[in-house]
């Protein structure tokens, strides 16, 4: 029998909520309801109430406040319950406060929101966490035909994965490594010479691919990083789409784990549509990747901030750090006659890293006149991943 939470905001979708707890349980499990309604901080409508979560200065009589203080103390409290799986359901405000904690429970721990809110842009609420959220079709307000069968299909759900068998286990040590389609041909190489030494996990390089590797990292499930396509550096310094955060690499210095990576496609800065491509851009060297993404090449300037960042970054860890640079292009657009080829940017990005980053025995620039995509470039990333892994500084 599993133990599942069942979250949300009791004084306002109390029936929703038990009716979704009876689900789980008569589907063979425990259940735990966890109220964190701002109304009453010790109204008894759920096993726990919202003052067990929250200290009582969370209830300002301000909504908005309120929900806020809620929010962060749930985001403290749930984990520590260390849940097999945990439901909530609610409206825009419903799953703001919700899906914060459920972000912060580990990779692997069912998690299910149905919600309002679950078609527009559900970056917010998912993070970079494996949460499902579910549409709730009608607002949810009230047992009705629809509501009950999306809420019941959304319990049994939560159940099945709770009754699911366990994974094997692999025992081999994760790799988290980064890929953009542009450097495909580099971190295939990789993956196909390290995998029978490591449990290859590949993350697209998109801003929340980037986010996702690195939680995995602070939550000590990665021993190593390949991160040949750190190009979401080049989106958060000229404001794409598919942008870092400012701690990108944070967790790789927090953690101390061996890093070994590359300045793959940071020629370019990502946009959607050719007509969602910022004014001030317009003029630029654009590339039409699909029809919902286009590329924009990097300037000097840019490329400058990038390595700033990068090095920035990487002048923060103390664990074992090889910075391998290929000198002949850091994409497949980024080639002889191509269209992002630019050599006076990749002198930019390459001459402030060699300024910028603070080179010892642990931390090294590795120059090489190789391109990112060659397979001799994928092979010097392998050599410098097992020498930083077996400690040899």
């Amino acid at each position: 029998m599993a133990h599942a939470y069942v979250v949300g905001t009791f004084d306002t979708k109390g029936d929703e909520l038990h009716y979704v707890a009876d689900a789980i349980r008569g589907a063979g499990h425990e259940v735990t309801t966890v109220d964190v309604g701002t109304s009453d901080p010790d109204a008894r409508r759920a096993d726990v109430t919202p003052a067990d979560v929250a200290d009582r200065a969370a209830f300002t009589g301000d909504r908005g406040t309120s929900v806020a203080a809620m929010a962060d103390a749930l985001e403290r409290w749930l984990p520590e319950q260390d849940p097999d799986g945990v439901i909530g359901l609610g409206g825009s405000g419903g799953t703001a406060l919700v899906t914060p904690a459920l972000q912060r429970l580990p990779v692997g721990v069912p998690k299910i929101v149905v919600s309002t809110v679950a078609s527009g842009n559900t970056a917010p609420y998912v993070g970079s966490s494996d949460i499902t959220l579910m549409y709730s079709v009608t607002d949810v307000a009230g047992l009705n035909r629809i509501s009950r069968v999306v809420l019941s299909n959304a319990a049994h759900a939560l159940a099945g994965a709770l009754s699911a068998p366990p994974v094997e286990a692999v025992d081999k040590p994760a790799l988290g490594l980064t890929m953009f389609g542009v450097t495909t041909p580099c971190v295939t190489a990789v993956t196909e010479q390290l995998a029978d030494a490591y449990d290859c996990l590949v993350f697209h390089a998109t801003g929340t691919g980037g986010r996702a590797m690195e939680k995995l990292v602070d939550d000590g499930l990665i021993s190593g990083v390949v991160d040949v396509s750190t190009t979401e550096i080049a989106d958060l310094v000229a404001g794409g789409i598919m942008a870092a955060t400012d701690d990108r690499l944070g967790a790789i210095a927090r953690r101390r784990v061996p890093w070994v990576g590359s300045v793959g496609a940071l020629d370019m800065v990502n946009f959607g549509a050719p007509d969602t491509v910022p004014e001030r851009y317009r003029g630029r060297t654009l590339y039409e990747h699909n029809a919902q993404v286009t590329l924009m090449r990097t300037t000097p300037d840019e490329c400058r901030a990038a390595a700033r960042f990068l090095a920035a970054g990487l002048n923060a860890c103390e664990g074992p750090v090889r910075l391998v640079f290929p000198t002949a292009g850091v994409s497949a657009l980024d080639v002889a006659g191509g269209p992002f080829a630019d050599p006076e940017a990749t002198a930019a990005l390459l001459d402030t890293l060699r300024a910028e980053l603070q080179q010892t025995d642990d931390r090294r620039l590795v120059e090489t006149d190789l391109h990112v995509n060659d397979p001799e470039f994928a092979a010097m990333l392998v050599a410098n991943l097992h020498e930083v892994m077996r400690g040899d500084a």
